[in-house]
Order: C-alpha cells, then structure tokens, then sequence
C-alpha cells in the first residue's frame, strides 16, 4: 500500500475475501476496513472502496451476492470497469518532451514526442527549454493527418513557425506554466538491483526523454513499509553501514545531476516526476524515483559538488550561448558531464 500511494495511484480496492470462513459476519469486515483505513490515512489516498468476497464461491466477485445482503457497494468486476482512472491525468500543465527531430527533407522540420501533459492547439506559443525561445505551433501532425489539438497520451509532430534548436532530450512547454529547472532534487527512490547502492558511483538518470549523470548526495532517511516509521542516522535508527540502500528499500533521497532537468513534482505530474536510475558499468535498472522538490543548492553539502558556471556573471553574453551549448554537447558526447 505505501508502494501504491507513492506511485501516485488514486484508487486502491480492500478486497477482504474468503468471507465464507466467517460465515459473511459484517462486524468481522467492518473490522477489518477500520484497522485498514487507520494504517493508510497519512498516506492520503483519496478512493478505497471495500468489498467482501468469497472467491471460492465466486460472491461479489462478478455478480452481487446474496450472502452480503448487508453490503450495499458494488461487485469487485463492476468497480473495476467503472472506476473512473481518465480523471487522473493533467490537462493543465503543457510538456512535450521531444524525442526526435524529423527532417524527411529541406521544407519540413517537425519535432516528434509523446504530450506528457497538458493541450497544445495550433497557433499557442510554446518555450524551448533550455534555450527559452519562443514560437507558434505551425501544425500538429500525425499519420493519419494533421490535428487542431493535442492531449495525453497522443504521439505527435510538433512544427514551428520559426526555425529554433530544439534536440532530444529538450521541452517544448507554454511560457506562462514552466515546470522546475534545476540540477538538485530530492526524490523518493525505490530500490530494485541486486547490489546494494554504492552512493559514490555516478549513475545514469533517465528522465523523460533526457539522459544525463546523476549522483547521490545524500540519504535523508529510509521508511520501513511495515509501520511507516522514518529511518534514519540522526533519529539512531541507522547506522552509516546500514545507510546504503538494498533490494526493495524506500528512501528519501537528495541527487544531483550533470545538467538541468525540466521537472514537475510527482505528485503534481506523475510524466515529469518520474525518473529511472540505470548503472552505467551493468546497464541495470537500478532503481525507480519520484520527485518530491528542488533542493536549493545552498543545502547541497557535499565536497565533491559539480562546479556552476554561471555565463552572465563571468560576462559572456547570449550570443556565445550556442558556440558553448556545442561544445557541452561534445564533451557530454565524450563521457564528461557538464
């Protein structure tokens, strides 16, 4: 359960079966669903619909049953072909990472992705991040032809009508709703190698359609899913040897990462708070994180930090800006994190 509330999901069904040992009592149930609901409130879970079943003799399974007749709800079949999961997406919050540039010849130049959120509509004027120039949506294209609009989960082409650089891995947004650009986070991670987390190794982050080096600064504290309880150094319910997160842990981390990510928290977005470690000598999925919030990087402690460099302040203007995106690029090309 604390798993499915960090993956965002809305609606979790009790199903309290083999009923039938218990003769279908309605005290024992109503027992059962207050012991539950008690454990699960801090978790903030919004639709928990509870539901007694004998599934040996198939009572509330597909049809209502007439050994319940004290249970007003419906069938377990019937709540799941009804529940209501359109509702969970977000329509506001324009993203559209872009996956491809498509350029079949001289007179087309289209981006390619997947809408992460929100509606784009021909004519709106969108963002290209990282660079923050702007333009309007010449057209929408599929293989079936062209669209007004867009919305999640649809697979577009996205054209401007002016000619911008935009690559893989960027994001095409509305400039008045900008998602959090940053290089600090922390995230709720879940780990899922075999290997226990070394906490010095630079890891692959793969967020969106962008991938770039990530580190881990630092581990706030881990939760044990049994009773919630934080677990952590300072508390005294961990030592240093035991910080390193293994198969299956919970925690609550602090990254850094190689270059900006344009991210939204999960809870917010779950498409742009959501993000894949994958380590860079196995090729592994190491583990899965959501995104709780920017770290502001004068809580960022650690020695090794990655220098910043900011271009204003060193008194390079903006029409350097692309000469040097280049040269990032190569040495990102090249295994350097920049």
């Amino acid at each position: 359960t604390y798993l499915v509330s960090l993956l965002g999901i809305k609606h979790v069904v009790l199903a309290v079966n083999k009923m039938d040992l218990v003769d279908f009592d309605e005290n024992i149930f109503d027992k059962i669903v207050s012991d539950y609901k008690e454990f699960v409130a801090p978790l903030n879970i919004p639709d928990i619909p509870c539901i007694p079943l004998s599934a040996l003799d198939g009572d509330n399974v597909v049809e209502k049953s007439d050994r319940t007749p004290w249970y007003e709800g419906p069938s377990l079949l019937d709540f799941l072909e009804t529940v209501p999961i359109d509702q969970d997406r977000d329509f506001e919050d324009f993203r559209y990472p872009v996956q491809y540039v498509l350029r079949p010849n001289l007179d087309f130049r289209g981006f390619c992705g997947k809408v992460a959120s929100g509606i784009v509509r021909k004519g709106d004027t969108v963002m290209a991040l990282p660079s923050g120039k702007t333009s309007k949506v010449k057209s929408i294209v599929t293989y079936d032809g062209e669209l007004d609009y867009a919305f999640p989960p649809q697979c577009v082409t996205i054209t401007l009508e002016d000619e911008i650089d935009v690559s893989r891995g960027e994001m095409l947004v509305h400039p008045d709703n900008l998602p959090i650009a940053d290089r600090n986070f922390e995230a709720m991670l879940v780990w899922m190698d075999e290997e226990p987390m070394d906490a010095s190794k630079q890891f692959y982050i793969k967020h969106t359609t962008n991938l770039t080096r990530a580190r881990v600064d630092s581990i706030r504290y881990k939760v044990n899913v049994n009773t919630m309880e934080q677990l952590s150094v300072d508390n005294g319910k961990l030592t240093t040897d035991d910080l390193p997160m293994k198969l299956n842990e919970i925690a609550r981390v602090v990254f850094t990462t190689g270059k900006e990510l344009f991210f939204d928290p999960y809870q917010k977005n779950k498409q742009t708070g959501a993000f894949i470690l994958i380590d860079p000598i196995t090729n592994n999925t190491s583990a899965v994180g959501m995104i709780i919030d920017r770290v502001d990087a004068r809580d960022m402690v650690t020695e090794d930090a990655l220098a910043v460099l900011n271009l204003p302040e060193l008194g390079i203007g903006p029409e350097h800006y692309e000469a040097i995106r280049s040269v990032c690029k190569e040495l990102e090309r090249q295994g350097v994190s920049v």
